[in-house]
């Protein structure tokens, strides 16, 4: 990801959790078939409106797992332990309803995922994480 195409981060004190949905060079684009990226992001924004804030970036530097959606906690989320959690191969609406319902019902920190999430969840390197964190 470069830095002219980096936009930045919501500071640390947020509110609400922030969702971060890759757009980039693999993730919502023909290369992923059998989904309607449009629709998943639409349908993302409008379940968790009022629950947290969705931003789009154009690339995490995860293509091998597009669809990339990272879901970073709210303050009180952090301050219970929570950290961002990176979910990769979200190419289902069931998946993508199933992370809506954890973030509305608090996000990380502050609410358990669905155990079928766990089957998406992955750890990106170092550098990823923190280039999207600054």
């Amino acid at each position: 990801m470069s830095k002219r195409t980096r936009r930045a981060a919501p500071a640390t004190g947020a509110a609400r959790p922030t969702v971060t949905v890759c757009r980039g060079c693999c993730c919502g684009t023909p290369k992923i078939g059998g989904l309607d990226h449009t629709a998943q992001l639409r349908d993302l924004r409008q379940a968790v409106d009022g629950a947290a804030t969705v931003r789009v970036t154009n690339c995490l530097d995860a293509c091998e797992r597009a669809n990339v959606i990272v879901v970073q906690p709210s303050t009180a989320g952090r301050k219970a332990g929570g950290r961002p959690v990176w979910l990769g191969l979200v190419n289902d609406p069931d998946a993508t309803t199933d992370i809506t319902t954890w973030i509305k019902g608090g996000g990380p920190g502050l609410a358990d995922p669905p155990g079928i999430l766990d089957l998406y969840t992955f750890q990106p390197s170092r550098r990823i994480r923190h280039e999207l964190e600054d």
